[in-house]
């Protein structure tokens, strides 16, 4: 299982929201670049960036502080928020981004989705965030009658990389991953999911371990690392002897 690290960005600054709530952010830090050398020296595979001023807004607003982290690290970034225009897809994955994801666009035009995973192949998966199992989309303001778990069918055979599904009542609140709805979506489709929202300990780390049968290929940690409940090093050197001793 793939440990992801994440970096949350609003107003070029490095934050944690709680429960999506953009007045809720808590600065971490000025410099999310040096953040991403944090994590890299961490054993980060992949790190996990979101734009959360451009979610809200619909196109990308810190595109000046993820140039930034991909200059200073070699990890490869996963990069999502306000992404959806095929010509921001470009512009990203010119600078650097490994792979983009698509949120708000996937639920209200998968056909732009079949159409980027056909040109961009293998750089293209879908954040899917939901309330009470409902789509959340417009940076998590907007939620629709969507079903998370019928958006994820839907958009499982257009070429999708992965699904990285968010509890959005978990987030940033430390409380627990909300286990069973991950591995209800994750066994009702036939590509990877990651799992974001609530992580808190190495105890949760080893449950979201256990759903990897289920489909549940990797856990993205946030508040968690920030506060100190969870070191990135030790969670991946964890995993890692899992891994070793089946």
């Amino acid at each position: 299982m793939l440990i992801i690290p994440a970096i949350d960005l609003k107003s070029g600054k490095c934050v944690r929201l709680y429960q999506g709530e953009m007045d809720s952010a808590k600065v971490y830090s000025d410099s999310p670049e040096e953040i991403a050398i944090r994590w890299e020296n961490g054993g980060a595979k992949l790190i996990h960036v979101v734009d959360l001023d451009g979610a809200v807004a619909g196109e990308p607003r810190n595109l000046g502080s993820i140039a930034r982290i991909l200059e200073t690290v070699d990890t490869p970034i996963e990069l999502g928020g306000g992404i959806r225009s095929k010509e921001i897809v470009e512009d990203y994955l010119q600078l650097g981004v490994s792979c983009v994801i698509i949120g708000t666009a996937a639920c209200k035009d998968p056909e732009m989705i079949s159409r980027l995973c056909e040109e961009f192949p293998g750089q293209i998966a879908v954040g899917i965030d939901a309330k009470g199992g409902f789509v959340a989309v417009q940076g998590w303001q907007e939620v629709t009658e969507k079903r998370a778990v019928d958006l994820a069918v839907k958009l499982q055979d257009v070429g999708v990389s992965y699904i990285i599904y968010t509890d959005i009542a978990r987030d940033g609140a430390l409380s627990g991953p909300n286990l069973e709805a991950t591995a209800e979506l994750a066994r009702e489709i036939n590509i990877p999911v990651v799992l974001s929202g609530g992580m808190h300990s190495y105890d949760d780390i080893r449950k979201v371990a256990a759903l990897e049968d289920d489909g549940v290929k990797g856990v993205i940690l946030g508040r968690s690392l920030y506060e100190g409940t969870i070191d990135l090093a030790r969670a991946i050197e964890d995993v890692q002897k899992e891994n070793d001793a089946l």
